[in-house]
């Protein structure tokens, strides 16, 4: 299991007794579904996610979290393009977010874009993730496409 956070001081904790714990909560929920190891031994691996501004799941996170603050929606859009549009290796970013934005009865969509996002190119290095932010009046659905440039670049 290799485990990617942009924090692992925090996950590993004072002498890696946070791994030990991890572990044993892993392996209970492996034996509660039943799942077998077929003698295999669980090895967790911790990363670090170098430059978390520049990875989708995390500022999807980011946004989720300042929604469940009661924090207005389209602030809290504008704050995290900012943030991640500052990282240098970032082209582009879009962030939706649907559901029932501000407590509205009516459900809808916003959407915000900086740079460029070229979803039809196949050598754009585009980072998508899903995250959704559970909020008193329900939840609110966020999306979340970063560019980091073309995986394969022109020679000069």
């Amino acid at each position: 299991v290799i485990i990617k956070t942009s924090r692992p001081g925090m996950l590993i904790g004072k002498a890696g007794d946070g791994v030990v714990k991890l572990r044993e909560k892993v392996l209970k929920l492996i034996r509660k579904e039943k799942i077998e190891l077929n003698g295999q031994e669980l090895k967790i691996d911790i990363e670090e996610v170098r430059n978390p501004e520049s990875n989708a799941a995390i500022a999807g996170m980011m946004i989720a979290e300042a929604l469940e603050k009661r924090l207005p929606f389209r602030r809290v859009m504008k704050q995290t393009i900012e943030k991640v549009m500052a990282n240098r290796d970032v082209q582009g970013i879009r962030i939706r977010l649907g559901g029932r934005l501000g407590g509205a009865e009516i459900a809808r969509t916003e959407e915000l874009k900086k740079g460029r996002i070229p979803l039809q190119t196949l050598r754009a290095d585009i980072d998508f993730a899903r995250e959704r932010a559970h909020l008193p009046y329900g939840d609110l659905g966020i999306k979340v496409w970063i560019n980091r440039g073309e995986i394969f670049e022109k020679k000069a």
